[in-house]
């Protein structure tokens, strides 16, 4: 019998490349989105249902869930993959997009979680694949709030993993570095300055990002729907898994430093050392 599938955030980037590829190995998927009135790729799709499911709406959440099922009569691995960033200084964030950022990238993660917890004690089985990031291990400047959701995501994940072990649920992380994808420019917020001492900041650092961006190898996304795949078929008690050149690099300074060493080797790359 075919394995199923539910996904959230599949109408574009890692969810819809990872529904193609769930569905072209002979798996049952459950493409959730916003607006599943606007998709025309996955409804074409055998095997595939497309419904709705927006992950700060609890309604929608248990909606979806049970479309699924009604569907494909349950539900063994979850993609919590909805999410997105918000760039710019802390400071000149307003309250709406601070607890927006939370809303979708930890509370929706954590709603969906709970919503379908019941459903994997009851079948004795699941695992939970959660969409985390090199930046729930290192952070870069003017993202304090994505960094915030996703070392949130980290912490919560890593806790699950040995708290659902003896029910046979499963939980693993995917740690993605740079993305050949439209992120920052369709799942991106942006914050605007409106605070002239953060100039001289923001150009030094905007200009050893972009040097920074420019220099990495990224990864695709195919690669980062690939690793999905694999987390879910490989049968391995692995928590974490590494996507891209870029994000090991960072994450092996981490590693083997103290806190305060890493901490100076993250102001000499990003060029704000000498700032004050």
């Amino acid at each position: 019998m075919a394995k199923t599938v539910l996904i959230t955030g599949s109408s574009s980037g890692f969810g819809k490349e990872a529904a193609k590829l769930f569905q072209k190995n002979g798996w049952n998927v459950i493409a959730t989105m916003r607006s599943p009135e606007k998709e025309t790729e996955l409804n074409t799709l055998e095997n595939v249902l497309v419904t709705k499911l927006d992950v700060q709406n609890i309604d929608s959440i248990h909606s979806g869930i049970k479309a699924g099922i009604e569907k494909f009569d349950k539900i063994d691995v979850v993609v919590n993959n909805a999410g997105y960033g918000t760039f710019g200084v802390f400071e000149n964030a307003t309250d709406e997009q601070i607890r927006r950022q939370f809303e979708v990238n930890v509370f929706g993660l954590m709603n969906v979680t709970k919503a379908i917890l019941p459903n994997f004690r009851e079948n004795k089985n699941g695992l939970f694949i959660n969409l985390s990031s090199m930046g729930g291990k290192i952070t870069l400047p003017m993202m304090s709030l994505y960094h915030a959701t996703k070392f949130a995501v980290e912490g919560f994940t890593e806790s699950l993993f040995h708290e659902l072990y003896s029910l046979n649920i499963h939980v693993k992380l995917i740690e993605p570095g740079g993305v050949d994808t439209n992120f920052g420019k369709t799942s991106m917020d942006y914050i605007s300055n409106t605070i002239k001492d953060y100039e001289p900041f923001l150009e030094n650092a905007n200009s050893y990002i972009q040097k920074f961006l420019a220099e990495r190898k990224v990864a695709t996304v195919e690669d980062v729907a690939q690793t999905i795949f694999n987390a879910a078929t490989d049968n391995k008690e692995q928590l974490r898994y590494v996507i891209g050149d870029d994000a090991q690099k960072l994450i092996d300074h981490l590693q083997p430093q103290n806190d305060q060493e890493y901490v100076s080797y993250m102001k000499n790359l990003w060029g704000t050392k000498n700032q004050l």
